[in-house]
């Protein structure tokens, strides 16, 4: 491997940096913080957008093009969880559960078919 030059290394610092100060600042304050409600309900809504950012390329797109054969086992395994969560959505176990439930969909027909 290469020499790491000044800028890559001032790059580092500067994000660590901006990591510790941006997750200390809750720290400072001796009153508790209390988020508007507006910001409570997103939050509940982080866990899902960002497992749906994580896996939407991954099924959509295939070398940079739009593609969604029927015969994609991620598809149909992706299908299955998101019809599971609508299912299940207000309970607690909803998210884990359905991530569950597309891998019992996705494992046998990419291993046991080859799709």
């Amino acid at each position: 491997m290469g020499e790491t030059d000044a800028w890559t290394l001032l790059v580092i610092v500067g994000l660590a940096v901006i990591t510790v100060v941006a997750r200390g600042f809750f720290f400072i304050s001796e009153k508790p913080w209390r988020l508007p409600r507006w910001a409570l309900r997103g939050l509940q809504y982080a866990p899902v957008a960002a497992l749906t950012a994580v896996i939407a390329p991954d099924i959509l797109l295939a070398g940079h093009a739009l593609s969604t054969p029927w015969r994609d086992a991620r598809l149909l395994a992706a299908l299955a969880a998101a019809a599971f969560y609508f299912w299940r959505r207000g309970t607690s176990y909803a998210l884990p559960a359905s991530i569950g439930v597309g891998m019992a969909v996705f494992l046998p027909l990419h291993v046991g078919l080859g799709w």
